[in-house]
Order: C-alpha cells, then sequence, then structure tokens
C-alpha cells in the first residue's frame, strides 16, 4: 500500500487519533523518497520516527479493546 492509498484508510477508518497508524505513514512516505536521500538523511529521519514511537509508551493500556478491537481479558 503506498502513503496515499493508507493515508486514505486512515482517515476513513478515523485513525487520525490512532498514532501507532500516522506512525506508519510517517514510515511508508519515508521508504517511497529513501532513493532520493542521503543514507546519513535516511537513518537521521528513520530514527525521528523511531524516537516518536517509543514515546508513545504504553498509552493503551487497560484500553486495549477500544484500541486494538482485541479481548485481553
Amino acid at each position: 500500500m503506498n502513503s496515499e492509498n493508507l493515508a486514505k484508510y486512515i482517515e476513513a477508518t478515523g485513525g487520525i487519533s490512532k498514532p501507532w497508524l500516522l506512525v506508519q505513514l510517517r514510515l511508508q512516505k519515508l521508504q517511497e523518497r529513501r532513493s532520493q536521500l542521503s543514507s546519513q538523511a535516511y537513518l537521521q529521519e528513520l530514527a525521528e520516527i523511531q524516537q516518536d514511537l517509543m514515546n508513545l509508551g504504553e498509552w493503551w493500556i487497560g484500553i486495549e479493546a477500544e484500541v486494538f478491537g482485541t479481548d485481553r481479558g
């Protein structure tokens, strides 16, 4: 799925409030631009995305079913 289709999916499913989907979109956009970036620039952007993902932490604990649509009981 390219970034345009992923963005449409995120919008259509109300995923704009789901930060992990936005991280996926950023990763897809980075992948699509990979050939235009130096190795250093690519790794820097990848590190920034990874840090943002890590900063999400475990915000979902206690609301797994609501967030992920699963029952972790």
